[in-house]
């Protein structure tokens, strides 16, 4: 293993706290700092992991805390808000750059996951947005329809 040095320590805990994957960690690692590593070493910086029983107390309250924020949603990812799901798409946007319809495909998924487009909301409207007309059946059918008229020439 190699022996790595304070910034790069706390980046391997952030990164962990953001639930990124030891693999994933380590390949950052590399990108970042140009540092080796495997998955295992990054393991021991993760206290939530068996292989992270041992680590310091200032890198357990390091974890937590930025744990605590992720959660929360306090820390910056690029896309937006939605917190996992959208640093997920970061990720596959950024592996994806050259590929313009993926990276499209991507943007758009993200931005009817803003949207809400994917819940259990819905609204029901009449023709042209208008509210959907109920007949009353205790209603005498002339005063109904001049309601309905009024109504209609109010749109």
């Amino acid at each position: 293993m190699a022996a790595l040095k304070e910034p790069v320590k706390i980046f391997i805990v952030q990164a962990l706290a953001c639930r990124d994957t030891p693999q994933e960690v380590a390949e950052q690692v590399l990108q970042e700092f140009g540092v080796k590593i495997d998955r295992k070493q990054c393991q021991s910086y993760d206290p939530t992991k068996a292989a992270g029983k041992n680590l310091s107390r200032k890198f357990i309250e390091l974890f937590n805390k930025t744990r605590a924020d992720f959660d929360a949603g306090l820390i910056d990812i690029p896309i937006a808000q939605k917190y996992y799901r959208l640093k997920q798409y970061q990720k596959h946007l950024e592996k994806n750059a050259r590929n313009t319809v993926m990276s499209l495909s991507i943007m758009k998924q993200a931005a009817q996951d803003l949207g809400g487009q994917f819940t259990n909301r819905q609204e029901i409207t009449g023709k042209d947005g208008k509210p959907i007309e109920t007949i009353n059946q205790n209603v005498p059918t002339d005063s109904y329809l001049k309601a309905r008229e009024r109504v209609l020439d109010e749109y």
